[in-house]
C-alpha cells in the first residue's frame, strides 16, 4: 500500500511526520491529478529537484499552529483558545477571516 498526503496546510513539520509515518509522497494544495498520480508511482526522492527558497510568513506559521491545535482538540474553539493562550473571541475572529474548508 502507498500513501500520498495531500494537504492545504503544508509545513515542514507535517511533511516530516507524514514521511516518518510511511507516506511515500507529500503534496501541498493546489495539486493537479498528474501530481497526485505521480506521487503514487514514486519509489524514492529526487535529490536533483531544487528546493524552494520561499520563506514562511508569520501569518502562515500562526495559521498552521492554530490549525494544529484545532485538530488536537477536535475543533473545540474554547479549548483551542485556552491552549493557545488567547481569548476565545480573538480566535473566532481569526477563524472567520480564514475559513477551514
Amino acid at each position: 500500500m502507498r500513501i500520498v498526503v495531500l494537504t492545504g496546510f503544508a509545513s515542514i513539520a507535517t511533511a516530516v511526520e507524514a514521511i516518518k509515518l510511511g507516506a511515500c509522497h507529500y503534496l501541498a494544495k493546489p495539486a493537479n491529478a498528474d501530481d497526485i498520480e505521480g506521487g503514487f508511482t514514486r519509489e524514492e526522492g529526487d535529490a536533483t529537484v531544487s528546493l524552494s527558497d520561499r520563506s514562511t510568513s508569520i501569518k502562515n506559521l500562526e495559521w498552521e499552529r492554530i490549525h494544529e491545535v484545532l485538530v488536537d482538540t477536535d475543533f473545540n474553539i474554547s479549548e483551542t483558545a485556552r491552549r493557545l493562550g488567547m481569548h476565545r473571541r480573538t480566535l473566532a475572529r481569526k477563524l472567520e477571516k480564514r475559513r477551514l474548508d
